[in-house]
Formats: structure tokens, sequence, C-alpha cells
């Protein structure tokens, strides 16, 4: 696909005759080797062009500077002529500066494509059907930066309706409370949210697409086999790089992965994130039963925990809800009931190895070996005084430190959370306190009477997550929503929350587990959180545009049915400016249906999958739109830029 910067740097170089031509084909070492020697004539001429200045220049105090490394740079990558072209390796590996790593000790992850962006536009429906997969190009960052722009514009939302306790409404109007669910493909719908919602979101909590070195039942992600991983890394890097930017300072996002592709994806999620703000790398036990099948059972995946800036994140906050269970003990002196801790500590410090006296039995105590007090001797004599040090039941052990439950409640929440659980060994680094895969099916068979996803996630699992990095009305986003357990858990949580999802049962599985939530079910984590029902959501979709013709391409029957299509398509879709037509006109009925299908999948102008919101006043669009829809992307965009 020929780009506009494609074009005007062929026009530019064509103002030199054959100067930087072999045979019609660009001489990319003649105008590397210009550029790199500041060759005035060539620069001149680059900077004169609007479209090059504009992608390519700066200005500097009052002076244009043209980037000619950047220019270079698109020069030197394979096969530049494509927007699909990448200035990265065509091999997976781990780079520092352009080099690999033995030549270098500052590292960052480098694999093929790594400077482009994938949509994975099909879904797995579509890409069950192995032979129909569109040929969708992979946009680089760089020259095809018209398309990307225009990929990544706004969309119009349309079917915008309202959930609630008392059914089902239309509505022309988003207030910032409502809780929102789109359908649509989530790249587009993410930089959709980014106008409104930029800074907002306090948690993302994702499950994406695993990667698996073999392709496994549970592959959900099969996109470009030739590259398998690194598709799977651009597909993930684009979509990490946009929740960046829709996360608050100090927003938090959690990510599951297997272990095949977790090592990759944690130096990737480095890369966006930043290694500074790593948190940590959680293992959940995502299995209980033992599984003969391989050389080791594999029962446990990972969770990666990221901070968009870790300085900013209070870690006082960043705790669990306070557990009162251990809060047993009262002496009835109106101070409330308290637990009790060990007075030592784990520490050396001299200042803190005091002796204490035993005041019932004279007995002298030190802290055990490797410890010490947890206080100075001046505040121990002032616990003493005020009752809160406690010599066992009855008097006759070491010191022991009274904690009440009305001073931790008005420090704010509970514990802070470790990599291992409460009722866990210290070997251990399992989160198997919190739910299996197993917990998260049967709350499915309970809800729709059938089994409607493989390995859902529990509730509490993502409960545990929000409790630590969210308050009530905080924002939690989830763009992978699946069946909508994420969304489930932070509606009984009463947090606010955004929920993507491009597969047709989002309306079959993920609208109606919200509804069942609204209407107060009592799975999962109802009983915990008290959840008597309640609350409401907004529904939308992007507005189709050439996604509408993939679908009817895959569900024709016949040939006379796809015919159909393609004349339809002929009219109204948009096609790739590459496309022979006539050719395609003349030679597509000598081909079997699926072969047809192929084709017509392959013409199809994958930019153009949803209209763009820029698109809402033109005539011919705007009567698609119903009023209420129009009123509705007015308020949800224009409103979102005050």
């Amino acid at each position: 696909m020929k780009t506009k910067i494609n074009k005007e740097i062929r026009n530019v170089l064509e103002k030199f005759g054959d100067k930087y031509f072999v045979e019609g084909n660009v001489n990319k070492s003649k105008v590397i080797q210009d550029l790199d020697a500041y060759d005035k004539d060539l620069l001149s001429a680059f900077i004169e062009n609007e479209t090059i200045k504009e992608n390519f220049a700066i200005t500097i105090n009052g002076h244009m500077v043209l980037q000619t490394n950047k220019l270079i740079e698109l020069f030197e990558a394979d096969e530049y002529w494509q927007d699909s072209f990448t200035k990265y390796s065509k091999k997976i590996g781990l780079t520092a500066g352009g080099k690999f790593i033995d030549e270098s000790t500052d590292v960052v992850l480098d694999f093929p494509y790594k400077d482009t962006i994938l949509k994975a536009s099909m879904s797995k429906e579509d890409t069950d059907k192995d032979d129909l997969r569109p040929d969708e190009p992979f946009l680089n960052e760089v020259i095809a930066k018209e398309e990307i722009d225009v990929l990544l514009d706004k969309k119009i939302l349309v079917n915008a309706k309202k959930y609630t306790q008392n059914g089902v409404e239309d509505i022309d109007h988003f207030n910032e409370n409502d809780n929102l669910i789109i359908k649509g493909n989530n790249l587009l719908a993410l930089h959709t949210l980014k106008l409104r919602y930029a800074g907002k979101v306090k948690a993302c909590f994702i499950d994406p697409p695993y990667f698996f070195y073999k392709n496994k039942p549970a592959d959900t992600f099969s996109y470009n086999s030739n590259f398998k991983l690194s598709s799977w890394l651009v597909f993930m890097q684009n979509r990490l790089s946009i929740t960046k930017d829709l996360l608050s300072e100090d927003g938090v996002i959690y990510i599951t992965i297997s272990s095949e592709g977790g090592h990759y994806l944690k130096v990737l999620v480095d890369n966006v994130f930043g290694m500074e703000n790593f948190i940590a790398d959680i293992t959940w036990q995502s299995r209980k039963s033992v599984s003969s099948d391989g050389l080791i059972s594999v029962s446990s995946n990972h969770i990666l925990v990221y901070a968009k800036n870790i300085n900013i994140i209070k870690k006082d906050e960043f705790r669990l809800f306070l557990d009162t269970d251990g809060f047993k003990y009262d002496d009835n002196d109106g101070r409330g009931k308290y637990r009790i801790e060990p007075f030592d500590a784990p520490n050396i410090r001299k200042n803190l190895e005091y002796p204490i006296k035993n005041p019932n039995t004279g007995k002298i105590y030190y802290p055990p070996e490797g410890r010490c007090w947890r206080t100075t001797y001046e505040d121990y004599i002032r616990l003493l005084k005020d009752n809160r040090i406690r010599f066992g039941a009855k008097g006759q052990t070491k010191p022991q430190l009274k904690v009440y439950l009305k001073d931790v409640k008005q420090m704010g929440k509970g514990k802070a959370s470790t990599t291992i659980w409460s009722d866990l060994t210290p070997d251990s680094i399992l989160w198997s306190e919190t739910g299996t895969t197993t917990n998260g099916t049967k709350h499915q068979q309970k809800m729709f009477g059938k089994v409607v996803f493989e390995n859902p996630k529990p509730e509490d699992l993502i409960s545990r997550s929000l409790q630590l990095a969210t308050d009530e009305n905080d924002i939690v986003l989830d763009f992978f929503m699946g069946s909508a357990t994420t969304q489930a858990v932070a509606h009984k949580m009463n947090r606010r929350y955004i929920g993507i999802e491009q597969m047709d049962y989002i309306n079959t599985v993920s609208v109606p587990r919200l509804q069942k939530v609204i209407e107060g079910e009592q799975g999962g984590i109802s009983k915990d959180v008290n959840w008597q029902g309640g609350g409401s959501f907004v529904y939308v979709e992007l507005m189709e545009k050439n996604r509408g013709f993939l679908k009817a391409i895959r569900d024709a029957k016949n040939h006379n049915e796809l015919q159909k299509v393609f004349d339809f398509m002929l009219e109204e879709a948009e096609i790739d400016f590459r496309v022979d037509l006539e050719k395609i006109k003349d030679t597509l009925h000598e081909l079997s249906l699926d072969d047809q299908k192929r084709t017509l999948i392959k013409i199809i102008d994958k930019n153009q999958l949803y209209y763009n919101y820029s698109e809402i006043d033109d005539e011919n669009v705007r009567d698609l739109i119903s009023d209420s829809d129009y009123a509705f992307n007015k308020s949800f965009y224009e409103e979102g830029e005050e």
C-alpha cells in the first residue's frame, strides 16, 4: 500500500532525474549516502515538501531542522515501499541500541514488526476459518502515519442503550458516572475513549489471548503464523501503549499470562511502562487438579502488575480490605476489640535491644536473636502505662502488643499483599487462597446452565486485585471483556467500569451476565460484599463500515449470495486502492466459493472497518444514524472535551 509519505518521497527524488533510481527503482544506498553527507540539494528538496516537513522536521529556536536520521531509518527498512515494512530485524531477540544483546548492556525487546500497528480486526469466530483470515497489513508508525491517524481516530457510537433494574431504554446522553460497555475492535475502541478518559482510569485488569509455542485448543490468538510471537507482541504493545495513556498517574494494570509468553511479555511491559514501575509478578494457582499430559502438570499462571508511576502510589492505600477476624480480644474497657502481635520485629538495632521486665513474674526478656523490640524504651513505657502491652493471657510470658480495631480502621485499609497468601507456607508463591478457574466455571454453570467460556477467571481473583488498587467510584477498565467477570466484580464493589469486546457473545453472555448482577445475582463475591442488586450500565457499538462486509462474506452460503455481497461492496464498501477491480470482476466466477470469499476479504480496506466521528455530519453518514445516537455522540465527545 503506497502511502502519502511514500508518494511524496518519490516525487522529491524524481526531481533529480535518474540520480536516485536504478531501472525505475529507488537506489536506497545512494539516498542514504547523500542524507548522511547532508547533501544540500537533497535536504532542501525534502524540506520544501510540506508532507515531509510535517513528518520529518522540527523547529528549534525558529529554525527548521530536518530529522535525517528518521529518513535514513525509513530507507534502511525492508521493503519500505510497502506500509507493512519494519525497521526491526526479522529475528526475535533482546537488543540494545539497535544491536543484539551480546554487543551491549542496555536491554530493550526487539521483534519483527515492533514499530507497527496491528488491529487484529478479525474475531476468533472468523479466525477459526483459517483460510478466510484477512490479509491485514501491519501499518508502520512512520511511513503509514496518515493511515494510522485515520485508523485510530475516534469512532461513531451507535445503538446506545442503558440497562437498569427497570429494563433497557434508548438514550441520547452520556453521564460521566455511567458504566460503559463497548462492542467493537478493542484497539480502536481504546483510542475512541482517549478524549474522555485519558488519565482517569485507576485500574486495568486484562486476561488477553495467551501466547503458546504450540497450537492448543485454548490458543485464542491464531494470527500470522509466520511470525506468531512477533504478531502477538505487536498486538499487545499497541494496546498497552494506549492503556498507559488512559491510566491515572496512580493507576495500576494487571495482566494475566501463561509461562510460555510471560517472560516475553514482562520485557515488553518493562519497555512500555518502565522497569521502575514494576510492582510484582504474582503466580496464581489457576487449577488444583493434576494433569498427566505433560512432563509437569501446569497449575498456575502469572499476573504481571505495573504502576503508571510507582512513586505516586501511597503504600498505605495499596492494601487489602481489613480482615477483622483476628480482633477477638476485648478487655471491656471501652476501647473495643484488639488483636495480639509480637512486640519484637525482624531487625538488629542496638537502641532497641533493651531488657523488659515482666511486672507479674519479674522475669527479664530480651529480643530473640536477630531481632529487636518494635519501639524505643520510652515508647514501650508509654504503651505499658496505656495498657497496650500484654504478657500473655495469664500474664506469664514475654511482651505482646495490643492492636485495636478502631485504630487500624482509622489508618485506612488492612494488610499489605504479598505473593504469598496467609494460608500457605513461606516457600510458596501461589495465590491459592483465591478461587481457581474451576470456581469460575461453576459460577458460569449456575448463571447460564452451561459452560460458555473455557478457563474463566473467578470473581474473587478480580476482587483481590481491585481491593489493592482502587476505592469506591474509581474507574476500572478491561478491554478483553469476555464473560464480563471484571465488570461484574467492579459493579458489585461499587467501582465504575469500562468493558470492550468485539465478539458477538457480548450480547449473549457478557451483557446478560451484567443484567443478572443488576438483578442481584448471588454468585462469586456477592455474599462477601453483601450484594443486593441495583446500578446500571450503558451499551454502545462502534458503527460498522467495512466490518459488516466481512461478516456478510463469511455468512454467504453459495455463489449467488456472495455475488450479491460483492455487488453491494462495489457500491458501498471502501476497497483497497491497489486492487484491479476489473480483473476481479472478470475472474471471480472462476474460483471456488472459499477462494471467492478469500479474495473479497482481501480487497476490503481494513483501515475503514468503522465510521470515524469526523464523518458524523456528512450527509450520507448522518442519514444512517438515529437522532438519539447522534445526540449521544455529541454528548460523549463534546462534553468529554470540557
